[in-house]
């Protein structure tokens, strides 16, 4: 059965409030709502012990291919479940395809290779697939100064911010899609790296929203420039993602869609 890894965006205080503790350790997010519907969650063959079905998370780029995480799929996994639910409840419906992880992946979250997709049999239908960068876009905007001031939307179907306790961290989990948004920390040849600090006002992501999207601008974009990979343990400082404008993103996408 599939692990839960990676890094949800971070959920309401009205949510919070009823299933994670304080309202006050929750800020910056929201439910997404159909705000993003070409955003899915990969869900397990059995529940987990809460109760819960998600997984990961991806991105619709085309009517039949959704792009994820490589480390999203088990060693040898051919198949994957998706569903497009605002909030998944069994029973709802799930689109069947193949996992197809870059072959140049190791199977370690801080390789540069860390994408796979889910090829569909059936288009999406009702869904209008997320866009794609021009190869570059971010370098692009770091030379001429406009990347420091942008918005990065992140969203996924993780889980909330964790709650300290005398066990340690509990982190809890809802089956809904959720929204942050937040800035720039840094740029390298392969990872946008997001501040996800709540003291300067951003949201982000954590365990559950590997393989899901980082839009360039506000909350509406559809841009997608990068996939969530990981992040730190406390899912309060950086989230750090796999940029998709890239040679070698590019290189692996390019089977599967026409890249703008």
């Amino acid at each position: 059965m599939p692990r839960r890894i990676g890094l949800v965006a971070l959920a309401v205080a009205a949510l919070v409030a009823v299933t994670a503790g304080p309202a006050s350790a929750i800020t910056n997010g929201a439910p997404d709502g159909n705000a993003h519907p070409e955003v899915g969650a990969l869900i397990a063959d059995t529940a987990f012990s809460d109760g819960t079905w998600a997984y990961c998370s991806g991105t619709l780029i085309a009517p039949t291919v959704f792009v994820t995480a490589a480390h999203c799929g088990d060693p040898g996994q051919a198949s994957a479940r998706v569903a497009f639910s605002s909030q998944y409840h069994d029973g709802d419906p799930l689109y069947v395809g193949r996992f197809i992880a870059d072959p140049r992946f190791r199977g370690v979250q801080s390789d540069p290779f860390d994408i796979a997709v889910v090829l569909f049999d059936r288009a999406v239908r009702g869904v209008t697939p997320a866009q794609l960068p021009t190869q570059g876009l971010l370098d692009r905007m770091k030379a001429d100064g406009s990347l420091k001031a942008a918005t990065f939307t992140s969203v996924g179907y993780g889980s909330l911010l964790p709650m300290n306790g005398p066990g340690g961290k509990t982190y809890t989990y809802t089956d809904t899609r959720d929204v942050a948004t937040g800035s720039l920390n840094s740029l390298t040849d392969a990872w946008l790296r997001l501040s996800q600090n709540a003291s300067t006002g951003n949201g982000g992501t954590c365990y559950g929203d590997s393989g899901g999207p980082n839009f360039l601008g506000g909350a509406s974009s559809s841009l997608l420039v990068a996939t969530t990979i990981t992040g730190d343990t406390a899912c309060r400082s950086t989230n750090v993602d796999y940029r998709v404008d890239t040679d070698g993103a590019r290189s692996f996408l390019g089977q599967f869609v026409t890249l703008p």
